[in-house]
């Protein structure tokens, strides 16, 4: 088991599987991402926003393996 799995059954357990499926980060964090990517790419991201765009990576991965698990617990019924 890794790690993060326990925090992913965390996840799951205080929300309704359709809860979890329907999250979807909000259009200014959405901004905030493709503007830091932006800055990265050009290489002009400061020192203070340089974890951010890791930040976001690791967080979107813990939602894609949420929603996994949700979408199994929907399909179980």
């Amino acid at each position: 088991m890794k790690a993060y799995s326990e925090f992913v059954g965390f996840i799951v357990a205080g929300m309704s599987s359709e809860q979890i499926l329907a999250f979807r980060p909000s259009e200014k964090t959405r901004e905030r991402v493709r503007y830091l990517l932006s800055m990265e790419k050009s290489g002009t991201i400061s020192e203070d926003e340089i974890a951010e765009p890791d930040d976001y990576e690791q967080f979107e991965h813990l939602m894609r393996m949420a929603k996994a698990r949700a979408n199994q617990n929907v399909a179980r019924g």
